[in-house]
């Protein structure tokens, strides 16, 4: 799956809304495999492209609020913010719309625990746990969740400095599982997460 089309995709969705964001939307340049990630689990299989589209969308969104976006270019601050907002609600919204609760519960626990690192850590924010808790919370969406990955959420929430390291080894854990590890390395690598910073345990 090329997982340029989902920027493509999310970027004309949110032109054609005809919101006060649309006029900001830009053609995007990235290849980004976040989305590709969530698609070729398991729990995806009847609707790959609406799981592309709907993490990008999420993503997004986080960019907006702490990074440099893809999509918009030239809003002020607060518009970022409210642009941030926007696509989290719509990832979400588009989710739920598929009943899948526990993606929802899962991209919702993203979005707090995001948000939570950011807070108590400003513009310093561990990049390697961020990074490590999108690559898990993707996989987890396209494969499952697992107790052990519910625990080293836990463990971000509680700020333990290994919560980066176990996030990371049941993300390669589970993609391994699921015959997605490939995908993982390739979203790894689109985030600037290093390949040998995903435990090898097979």
């Amino acid at each position: 799956m090329a997982s340029t089309g989902s920027l493509a995709a999310l970027a004309a969705l949110i032109r054609d809304g005809e919101s006060v964001i649309s006029p900001y939307v830009r053609e995007p340049d990235e290849h980004p495999a976040l989305g590709a990630l969530a698609a070729a689990g398991p729990r995806a299989v009847d609707a790959r492209a609406e799981y592309v589209l709907l993490v990008e969308a999420i993503r997004e969104g986080y960019l907006l609020h702490y990074g440099t976006p893809r999509l918009l270019h030239g809003a002020d601050a607060d518009l970022r913010l409210l642009a941030g907002d926007y696509l989290y609600a719509l990832g979400l919204e588009r989710l739920a719309a598929r009943g899948d609760l526990d993606a929802v519960r899962e991209l919702a626990d993203l979005i707090s625990l995001s948000a939570q690192v950011h807070a108590e850590n400003g513009p310093g924010a561990d990049p390697e746990a961020i990074n490590a808790l999108w690559l898990a919370a993707t996989v987890a969406v396209g494969a499952g969740g697992t107790p052990a990955h519910e625990q080293a959420k836990e463990a971000l929430r509680r700020g333990d400095p290994d919560a980066g390291r176990l996030l990371a080894g049941n993300a390669a854990d589970l993609a391994r599982q699921a015959g997605i590890a490939e995908a993982l390395d390739r979203a790894a690598d689109s985030i600037g997460f290093a390949r040998e910073d995903l435990p090898n345990r097979g």
